[in-house]
């Protein structure tokens, strides 16, 4: 894939990307350095490989799925989020509704599964507490999920 970055004069802070037959442009300020560029660039072009991966995965059919089989209620909504560098997803028990970091996108459906088994447990238990696990562990890959999560989050 080819990449063109674009320097823009008008543009002060913010850097974007998008792909067209099948080039890659890059607007960024004129006046960026070519160490930032570089960094920027590469930043871009795994944002939109994120982005493609999620488009192959309907969260919210999956999310509705699971939450049937292991009796959970449904969310009111389950999207993708690019903003969560720290968690793997995050829940709010109030609305109903689920986020799920785009860095979890090339993972293992599997794994996937897991993390929003965890967030469904939310809507029944929002703290991490005892009724809240066994909730969890009704999923049965619940520990080799978690194991693989704590490998990503330590390499």
């Amino acid at each position: 894939m080819r990449v063109e970055v674009i320097r823009s004069p008008r543009r002060r802070k913010t850097v974007q990307a998008s792909e067209a037959d099948g080039v890659v442009r890059v607007w960024i300020p004129a006046a960026m350095s070519r160490e930032d560029e570089e960094r920027w660039v590469a930043e871009m072009l795994g944002r939109l490989d994120r982005r493609k991966a999620t488009e192959a995965t309907d969260l919210d059919a999956r999310a509705r799925l699971l939450a049937a089989r292991y009796r959970l209620p449904c969310p009111t909504a389950v999207r993708w989020v690019d903003n969560q560098h720290s968690r793997w997803a995050s829940c709010s028990p109030d609305d109903g509704v689920i986020r799920v970091s785009s860095r979890l996108a090339g993972f293992p459906a599997w794994v996937v599964d897991y993390v929003l088994v965890h967030e469904l447990a939310h809507l029944v238990e929002p703290r991490h507490g005892p009724a809240f696990w066994a909730l969890v562990h009704r999923y049965r890959r619940a520990e080799r999920a978690r194991g693989f999560l704590l490998a990503k989050t330590n390499s």
